[in-house]
């Protein structure tokens, strides 16, 4: 599995990458693999702010329905409307393509509560 070292981790299985004053959002290749083939995502927090820890949308697999959590505060500037006709990409392309949301953080020093790639893979692991 693939954790790159430039994105930040959630216990709950999402990441973020901050790209200046803002920063993209997805599921980890973990949570993909686990979920199996994703059929539908459903973002409906598009303009809101939404609180860490929150729910900002959910994801669909063949088998299951799971909420998505905020990893950080912020307003949701952008859903990935690609995964509208092509919600496998969350499959093909965890951490490019399929990106979920994009974000604008409220408070970055919320982004160092989260976990690095070393410490994500360790809580995997268990």
């Amino acid at each position: 599995m693939n954790f790159p070292a430039d994105l930040k981790y959630t216990k709950d299985h999402e990441w973020i990458r901050v790209e200046g004053d803002i920063a993209y959002v997805g599921i980890t290749d973990y949570a993909q693999k686990e979920l199996g083939e994703i059929v539908f995502v459903d973002i409906t927090t598009e303009g809101e702010t939404v609180a860490k820890e929150e729910v900002f949308g959910t994801i669909e697999a063949v088998k299951t329905v799971s909420d998505l959590f905020m990893p950080v505060t912020g307003e949701v500037i952008e859903a990935n409307a690609e995964l509208d006709d092509k919600p496998e990409l969350v499959n093909e392309d965890v951490y490019g393509n399929g990106w979920l949301i994009k974000i604008s953080v409220s408070d970055p020093s919320e982004l160092d509560d989260l976990l690095s790639a070393a410490e994500y893979e360790k809580l995997i692991a268990k």
